[in-house]
């Protein structure tokens, strides 16, 4: 009799699973259709169940958001854990950041790197930011201390200024990185312009949330918004990488 009652019960949580498999399979594809109404001809990078039963965790570019199983409803805003006080939505945003810049490529990057190369970090710069040519005066030590820096441009006063003209004289001049040198030492580069990434890399930084300059994404996707020595710079980069919260 015992048995027969085994045999029953696995049978049943075969349905229960094969069910909740289907749920989950039509709960993504309202999703879909939800995110497909929202941005049309755009498609996530990828839906999953979230933490919170009947919600669904949306990854579209650097953004993470999520929509509700039916489809009615989005959710902007970080998912706490109240019983560890844990915030699950900022490691999940942080990943969906640096996937976001590693795709832009270094093809379409400035980048100054060690042979070897321990970490990297992405800086959004803008040629005429103080700060900015305070950082690039000491992109040598972090190469030395074994960190790659990859430059992304964001000249702040926005598209058709001065300082657009300037990251884009930089990107087509013959010699990026000695036009780059020249331009953050404050002198005048000829007016050049070409095929060049500078819009795009703007756009990305308004959706990853940059709002000054320098700005400074860690190899784990995680900003630190302002300049840092490059001393200081290089223990966080170095804690963050070993894994430490501490300060």
């Amino acid at each position: 009799m015992l048995q027969r009652w085994l045999v029953f019960l696995l049978c049943l949580s075969g349905l229960w699973a094969a069910k909740a498999g289907a749920d989950v399979k039509s709960d993504m594809q309202r999703v879909k259709q939800a995110v497909a109404a929202i941005v049309p001809g755009v498609k996530p990078t990828g839906i999953r169940p979230s933490p919170v039963a009947g919600l669904y965790e949306v990854t579209l570019g650097p953004q993470v958001f999520y929509v509700s199983a039916d489809g009615k409803y989005l959710v902007e805003g970080d998912v706490i854990d109240l019983r560890t006080h844990t915030d699950l939505t900022t490691a999940r945003r942080d990943a969906a950041r640096i996937n976001a810049i590693n795709a832009v490529g270094t093809d379409h990057m400035i980048v100054y790197s060690p042979a070897y190369p321990r970490h990297t970090i992405t800086v959004f710069t803008d040629i005429d930011c103080g700060y900015c040519r305070k950082l690039h005066r000491e992109v040598g030590a972090l190469v030395k201390a074994g960190i790659r820096v990859r430059y992304l441009f964001y000249p702040r006063s926005g598209i058709d200024t001065p300082s657009y003209y300037k990251a884009v004289s930089v990107w087509c001049a013959p010699n990026r990185k000695q036009a780059l040198e020249k331009a953050e030492a404050g002198g005048a580069l000829p007016r050049r312009t070409c095929k060049n990434p500078v819009k795009q890399q703007m756009a990305l930084g308004d959706v990853i949330g940059v709002r000054g300059t320098p700005t400074i994404v860690l190899g784990d996707g995680r900003i630190l918004p302002g300049y840092l020595p490059a001393a200081k710079l290089e223990k966080v980069v170095e804690r963050v990488a070993s894994g430490s919260t501490g300060g």
